[in-house]
């Protein structure tokens, strides 16, 4: 537990906002939680003393970072192109989310949502991971081994199965299982049902009137995020290139204090507070010595400072100055790209500033990089994500 609490705060970095709204939401059911005009004061934004706003600010970076190669950058993305089928899949997925305890008597079919209690048997005992109450499971999803969710179909409601299945062999999920003869005892506690796609369900559950309406917007939403995720990772990859291409010389005292203090107030806010602790006390409940925390508040400041450095070296190496009205240019262009009505909308939905502000910047040098890399687009691999084995019970 203390590993992964270390390695997960050690993930945290200052450019996870672009990722973290990379999905603009899909426009398909109706929102009561209209957006609002948000009226906030222009808010002032650190500058350098020529006053331009820096992602560090530093007299000579060459100082601190020896930027490697940064133009002509190779890159291979996996660019997905929206089809019929992937708006089927969608609405398919909204209809489930609708699904209704069904009324008639009748047995359980493809596309059905059953709540279920089960417990998996090997060799007469209860084995670990293999039992659950009151659990639903979308029949046609293939979450469960090969057998399981077909044993279900032409049951009914109450009624108690028996299904004797074999795990695949690889199973990744525990190997132990792997090719074991098992056997599951199901009961079926509710049968729901998927409402069937009309005009009808469309005006009453959504923002559009016609199915035909409803298809083409989410169809224009899904192209919209599978461009925006595209795009973001792409971004990604490019700066990561610098990042490997590059050198840090040493961490800037000032810039490195005040990082420091960032990430100190953010694991305050984000851990510690909600339980009521200081931040001495959470380390302390997470069973971590003050050495150890110290070590990884200053890694997570290290990496936070690290990419500041190298967007100011690119930034320095293009000539590139920003003043209090171009950032807020590109603040605006930010913003939109993120399915944001403006910048003040970005700013209600993400109010710490210097996250703002450092994935802006990100944002523009890694503008620069698209401009001479070479990238090589690729349709999703074909291949299967995961074999059986991959499935739960």
């Amino acid at each position: 537990m203390k590993k992964k609490l270390i390695m997960a705060l050690l993930t945290l970095s200052i450019a996870v906002m672009a990722a973290g709204c990379g999905d603009k939401k899909s426009d398909d059911s109706k929102n009561d939680d209209k957006k609002t005009e948000t009226s906030t004061e222009d808010k002032a934004v650190d500058t350098n003393s020529k006053g331009n706003v820096v992602a560090v600010d530093v007299d000579d970076i060459s100082k601190y970072v020896k930027l490697g190669d940064y133009k002509n950058l190779e890159v291979t993305e996996t660019k997905q192109e929206i089809g019929d089928a992937d708006v089927e899949d969608y609405i398919s997925q909204q209809l489930t989310y609708k699904a209704e305890e069904i009324t008639e008597d009748r047995p359980v079919q493809e596309n059905d949502t059953v709540n279920i209690d089960y417990t998996g048997y090997l060799d007469g005992e209860a084995f670990d991971g293999g039992s659950a109450t009151d659990a639903d499971l979308l029949i046609g999803s293939n979450s469960f081994i090969e057998g399981f969710e077909s044993g279900l179909i032409g049951k009914s409601k109450g009624e108690e199965v028996t299904l004797d299945l074999n795990f695949p062999d690889p199973y990744s999920n525990n190997p132990d299982l792997a090719g074991k003869a098992v056997q599951f005892k199901v009961k079926i506690n509710t049968i729901k049902a998927a409402p069937e796609l009309t005009d009808e369900w469309v005006k009453n559950n959504t923002d559009y009137k016609t199915v035909d309406e409803y298809k083409e917007e989410i169809k224009k939403s899904l192209k919209e995020n599978a461009d925006l995720n595209y795009m973001s990772q792409l971004k990604s990859d490019l700066f990561q290139k610098v990042v490997e291409n590059s050198e840090i010389i040493e961490y800037p005292e000032k810039p490195m204090s005040e990082t420091m203090e960032y990430v100190k107030n953010k694991i305050q806010e984000q851990y510690a507070s909600p339980s009521g602790m200081t931040l001495d006390e959470y380390w302390e409940s997470q069973s971590i010595s003050t050495e150890q925390a110290e070590e990884t508040m200053t890694q997570m400041a290290q990496n936070i400072l690290q990419q500041s450095l190298i967007v100011q070296a690119i930034f320095d190496a293009e000539k590139v100055q920003l003043s209090v009205k171009d950032y807020e240019a590109e603040l605006e262009k930010f913003a939109a790209d993120y399915g944001f009505k403006d910048a003040a909308a970005l700013e209600s939905a993400y109010s710490d500033e210097t996250m703002v502000k450092a994935n802006v910047l990100w944002s523009k040098a890694c503008q620069i990089l698209q401009e001479t890399a070479k990238v090589t687009d690729v349709a999703p691999d074909a291949q299967s994500t995961g074999d059986e084995g991959e499935k739960t019970e």
